[in-house]
């Protein structure tokens, strides 16, 4: 139940009662927010605003008129009309505590709703070139796609999480070879890592998995007899390693969906990139065509050649994109079409692309794929996560050894945790520069979030602990059914409606597919708390438990039970664990 939505439904009612003539379109142009200020009030509407041009009033004049009806409504305590003509209303406790039950009877699930209506949605994330272990470059991707997906399946999305395997084309060459070295190793040899391959000591279990499975069988076979067998294992072996890595964040995909399938032929003999082309030469959205050579500096091997072209200037795009080569071999981009069309086919109506800052460009392109593979039908989004750097005491952190020339997530991981990798992640928007601090983030102050968070889970959850050695009757009482009107300090309000705007904060997170506002809005909670909390240890009338005022504590105890609900269904959104102790 999300307060701005019902108290919304009131304004507008009082707004029609009004005779202005409006139509339902006029009044679905209102909105309903928190003030900027909270000394501003409870809410705030532009409703005038937006309302007084149409009507030829002035708006301050309209907003008087409307903030008149609004003052009668019974859960109205006063109503300003501020500067051009925003109305602030505040409300009263009654209504605030009102949703207070909501939360209570909801449970961890509060704050999941029907916003999305059940509309199918794909989330790709991460989807990194299966050639070697997950590095901190592919964390901040993985967090921020991972806690999209579980926000907008809170909202009442129907989500796919998908992961896109890169494994045809060069880099997979680049693999095997690389591999054969080491393979080349397990057998005995002394091998050199030339310049173009992989260095990296992950790829010596790869070698010794050959050696384990052939012997030394592949060694006198033509490259075109082992390098099959070698692609094979070693993509398999480091998609298991990139599971591994991913599960030890908390990241697990519906769906690895593999490239290669996309150049294979199917029953009909067919493939589908080939049915791609044609499908799109029968809708006119390819041609034969030249490109102009691109700007500034001309590539050494760029030539002036006639190729296959896909028309997505027309659909937003800079320029028209190549999907087959003179010779007829199909692009890179050719696969990326195809894989899109097969989304669309398989029915999606939203595709989510979290990708990496150096992923820029990629913005139109796919927006154009998406736009006309479905005529316009579909929504394509593309979320960019820049840079993470790591620093150790604000010393940049060195090179792992094990990768080569990276830092692992695993290393990252297994120093701090997954709670803190994810929740510091999330710390901020993901196309705004992050440093992550080993140090910091295992600090047990309020300068670390995450801590800072987990911590007002934990202790209340020690406050239960106390309630029940000390009035153990009320501890074991439906929460629901608490007398919440006693409930009337100032700090307790405030923690009262912060609770209530949970509902809102997952919607609008959802809406702009930004997963990082759970993150703010679960530290603003904490921080509300902490402070009631730091009042009771000077007041003890302020504590939460008092056996001399019994209905008081039944009442509180039922504010911290809503405020473990709230923290507890925000952090599995963000994927980080509700601890009940810390120590």
């Amino acid at each position: 139940m999300n307060v701005f939505q019902v108290f919304g439904a009131r304004i507008r009612t009082a707004i029609a009662g009004l005779a202005l003539g409006l139509t339902e379109a006029d009044l679905a142009r209102i909105s309903i927010e928190p003030p900027r200020e909270a000394s501003h009030g409870d809410l705030s509407t532009n409703a005038a605003m937006v309302l007084s041009k149409g009507l030829g009033l002035k708006p301050r004049d309209l907003a008087e008129r409307i903030a008149a009806a609004l003052r009668a409504d019974p859960d109205v305590t006063a109503v300003e009309v501020a500067g051009p003509g925003f109305i602030n209303l505040r409300l009263a406790p009654a209504f605030w505590t009102g949703f207070l039950k909501a939360a209570l009877k909801a449970g961890t699930g509060y704050g999941a709703s029907d916003f999305g209506n059940g509309l199918p949605v794909n989330v790709e994330y991460v989807s990194a070139n299966p050639t070697g272990p997950m590095h901190v470059g592919h964390c901040r991707g993985a967090v921020v796609g991972d806690a999209l997906a579980r926000l907008l399946a809170k909202a009442g999305f129907k989500v796919t999480k998908e992961y896109y395997i890169n494994d045809a084309g060069g880099q997979i060459e680049v693999l095997a070879r690389s591999a054969f070295l080491r393979y080349r190793e397990a057998l005995g040899e002394t091998i050199a890592i030339p310049d173009g391959l992989y260095p990296g000591d992950y790829l010596k279990p790869v070698g010794e998995a050959l050696k384990a499975a052939y012997g030394d069988k592949l060694l006198p076979a033509p490259e075109a007899e082992w390098l099959p067998i070698v692609k094979r294992t070693a993509v398999d072996m480091m998609m298991e390693m990139i599971r591994s890595d991913l599960a030890l964040l908390g990241v697990r995909h519906d769906l690895f969906f593999s490239e290669k399938t996309l150049h294979e032929p199917r029953a009909n003999g067919t493939s589908e990139i080939a049915e791609m082309v044609e499908e799109f030469r029968a809708r006119d959205l390819v041609y034969d065509g030249r490109l102009p050579p691109p700007k500034g500096q001309l590539p050494e091997d760029w030539e002036d050649r006639e190729q296959v072209l896909f028309r997505s200037s027309n659909w937003g795009d800079d320029v028209d994109r190549p999907l087959m080569k003179s010779d007829g071999s199909y692009t890179y981009f050719a696969a990326d079409v195809a894989y899109m069309r097969s989304k669309f086919l398989r029915g999606f109506k939203q595709m989510i692309f979290i990708l990496g800052a150096d992923h820029g460009g990629y913005v139109k392109r796919l927006e154009a794929v998406g736009n006309a593979i479905s005529g316009g039908s579909i929504e394509v989004i593309v979320r960019l996560c820049q840079l993470v750097k790591l620093y150790r005491n604000g010393e940049p952190v060195r090179m792992s050894k094990r990768s080569g020339d990276f830092v692992t997530l695993a290393d990252v991981v297994e120093e701090v945790g997954s709670d803190a990798v994810r929740f510091m992640m999330l710390m901020r928007k993901n196309d705004a520069p992050l440093d992550f601090d080993f140090v910091k983030v295992r600090e047990q102050s309020k300068d670390n979030p995450v801590f800072y968070v987990q911590y007002a889970n934990a202790r209340c959850h020690s406050i239960f602990r106390q309630a029940r050695e000390q009035v153990p009757d009320l501890v074991d009482l439906d929460v629901a059914e608490a007398p919440l009107e006693a409930l009337v300090e100032p700090s307790e309000l405030v923690l009262v409606k912060k609770i209530a705007q949970f509902p809102r904060i997952v919607d609008s997170a959802a809406d702009a597919h930004e997963p990082h506002r759970i993150a703010f809005y679960l530290h603003e909670l904490a921080s509300d708390f902490h402070a009631h909390w730091n009042l009771g240890k000077e007041n003890a009338n302020l504590r939460f438990v008092n056996p001399e005022e019994r209905i008081s504590t039944r009442a509180r105890l039922a504010l911290v039970r809503a405020v473990m609900n709230t923290l507890a269904s925000g952090l599995d959104v963000l994927g980080v664990t509700a601890p009940v102790e810390m120590r």
